[in-house]
This record gives C-alpha cells, sequence and structure tokens, in this order.
C-alpha cells in the first residue's frame, strides 16, 4: 500500500474527506516555500501538490502561471524541486504529488526523475498536458519506482474514457470541475454536482474534485460525492499576498485549518 492509498483508507475509516493542498514549488523562493507548504501539512492537509513551475503552464489560470513566473525567477527547476520534497520530508510523511508539465520532467530524463523522485520522497505524479493515450511508458516507468500516476478527468471526457483512465491509473482520480483552467471562482457549474456523482459510481480510484475551490463551503460540496478537495489558487493567492513575510505561513495555516474544518 502507498502513502497515497494509505491516506485515503485512513480517511474512509474516519468518515472525513480528504484536503489536497497545492502550492508552486519556489514561489515565492525555495526556503520560504518549504515553510508555506509544512504550514499547510501541519494544519490538516491531507496530501500536498508541489507544483514544478513552467514557463508555459497551459492549464493554470492567472494566480497560478504568476506563481510559476515567480518560482522561475528565483531559480526553481525540477531537481530543486526534489530538494524541496526532500526538506519536507526531513519533518513531515504527508503524501507528496509532484504536479507538473510534460516538458520539463522529459528533459530531465524520465527514468532519472521516477527514480530520484522516489528517494526525495515524492509519492506520484500528476502530469497536465500528458494524454491517458500516450502515457503508457510513462506510466510504467513510475511503478517500476513504486509512484503513484494520478490522471486527470475533464468534463468533456466520456465515462468510456474515464472508466479506463480509472483502471490505468492509481492513488487517485483528479476530477476537473470546470472546463478552462485553475482560478479562484464563487460557485461551481450548475452541472458539476451531477457529474460528479456520476463519475464516482464509476470508478474504482479514490476521487479529488479541484480547479476553483475557494472557501470551505465550496470544499464541502465540492466532496458531497467525492473523497476530496484540491485547492491550489486560493491557497497560492496567501503566498502572493504575503511573499517572505513571517506571517504568511501562519495566515495559510489558518485558512487550511478552515477547508478541513469543513471536510471533517
Amino acid at each position: 500500500m502507498t502513502a497515497i492509498d494509505a491516506a485515503f483508507r485512513r480517511l474512509r475509516e474516519t468518515g472525513e474527506k480528504g484536503l489536497v493542498a497545492y502550492l508552486t514549488a519556489g514561489d515565492p523562493d525555495p526556503s520560504t516555500a518549504a515553510d508555506y507548504f509544512r504550514a499547510a501539512a501541519d494544519a490538516g492537509a491531507d496530501l500536498l501538490e508541489v507544483g514544478v513551475p513552467f514557463s508555459d503552464p497551459t492549464a493554470d489560470g492567472p494566480t497560478i502561471e504568476a506563481a510559476s513566473r515567480r518560482a522561475l525567477a528565483a531559480g526553481m527547476n525540477v531537481p530543486k524541486a526534489l530538494e524541496l520534497v526532500q526538506r519536507i520530508r526531513k519533518t513531515h510523511a504527508t503524501p507528496v504529488v509532484l504536479f507538473g508539465y510534460y516538458n520539463p520532467f522529459l528533459r530531465y530524463g524520465l527514468g532519472n526523475l521516477w527514480r530520484d523522485a522516489r528517494a526525495a520522497g515524492v509519492d506520484g505524479f500528476l502530469i497536465v498536458d500528458l494524454p491517458f493515450e500516450e502515457a503508457g511508458e510513462a506510466v510504467r516507468g513510475m511503478r517500476a519506482e513504486g509512484l503513484s500516476w494520478i490522471p486527470l478527468a475533464a468534463p468533456t471526457s466520456g465515462m468510456e474514457r474515464i472508466r479506463a483512465i480509472d483502471r490505468a491509473g492509481s492513488g487517485f482520480l483528479y476530477l476537473i470541475s470546470v472546463t478552462g483552467v485553475t482560478g479562484v471562482r464563487e460557485t461551481f457549474p450548475p452541472e458539476m454536482m451531477a457529474w460528479s456523482r456520476k463519475v464516482k459510481s464509476a470508478v474504482e480510484l479514490p476521487l479529488a474534485v479541484g480547479f476553483g475551490i475557494s472557501t470551505p463551503a465550496m470544499a464541502r460540496s465540492a466532496t458531497r460525492y467525492a473523497d476530496a478537495a484540491v485547492v491550489g489558487s486560493a491557497c497560492v493567492k496567501i503566498v502572493e499576498r504575503h511573499g517572505r513575510a513571517s506571517r504568511g505561513p501562519a495566515d495559510l495555516s489558518r485558512f487550511v485549518r478552515s477547508l478541513k474544518s469543513a471536510l471533517r
């Protein structure tokens, strides 16, 4: 059983819904980023998504895109993202998913990446722009190192494809709540609830809903049928607002604690 599997098993046993907190590696700088990740874990995040910055983040809205620019300007890259995970691992056992785009990972070298990621303490990968149909070789390499491949399903994914993705994936299925990019929203599309219920009934993997969740109430609503909520842009906005200020991690901690409270 992987650390991600164990986290969802614990959530089922306690009757809680999970919280996946996303932050961008290296934002506002590598050292302070580690403090923000630790604050999220201490406040109750069940999983951490460590976003590897990329110059063309096609799935991300302006908040995370700006975070990627800040992180790249601070010198963040794939090797330094792995170093960041190592620093987090020295103090926290919270499962870590490395979130990113295929280009930087391919340039690093996939075989080396899976090996080095496992050594650093990464538990799984979510590669936004690697289609399921083309992921076979990468998925085999991840699994050989004991890493989970977290698949994505969008509102435009047909149920036949979602079932195939579910069979091939591991860890959890990331269900995108909207067509479009990441970003803070005030409400979900009216059809999202019925759609998440339909997907939940058709898959075996735990289901995590993301894109747009910005409040505890939205997190609770997103997990009516799903097993976890993914909160990214709203967390990143706190980093954007405070930067290196010492009160930043404390502010993030309060926000994450409020989200997790709504999911218990």
